[in-house]
């Protein structure tokens, strides 16, 4: 989960938000084995049905195949294509908010690029 995902999103939310951010950063690739529905359930202490919720929205947005009996992998494109809806995403969903929160606080843009975060 991003640290801009919103803590009262539900928990197939925030489990997709952790799958997206896995594989942007190279964790799975095209071709690669997601962890099984129950692994993953049992690795972040959530209910195996809402892993597959999960899944479920990965397979309909067409960025992985379910491979009956063997198990979920990631499409070839699927990167590229999750890269642009995220950014999508961040640039009308999350930015507006965080934009508005930086005026509110009198924060400066640049002095915040800028900063080192300890």
């Amino acid at each position: 989960m991003t640290a801009l995902e919103h803590e009262d999103s539900p928990v197939y939310l925030k489990l997709r938000a952790t799958i997206a951010a896995a594989i942007l950063r190279g964790q799975y690739r095209a071709g690669d084995q997601l962890p099984s529905v129950r692994a993953l359930a049992a690795e972040h202490g959530a209910n195996p049905l809402t892993v597959a919720k999960a899944y479920q929205s990965f397979q309909d947005d067409g960025y992985v195949e379910v491979r009956r009996g063997v198990g979920m992998f990631v499409l070839a494109g699927a990167v590229e294509r999750l890269r642009t809806a995220e950014r999508e995403r961040f640039l009308n969903g999350m930015w507006p908010r965080v934009r508005d929160h930086i005026a509110l606080l009198g924060l400066d843009v640049n002095a915040l690029l800028d900063r080192e975060i300890a």
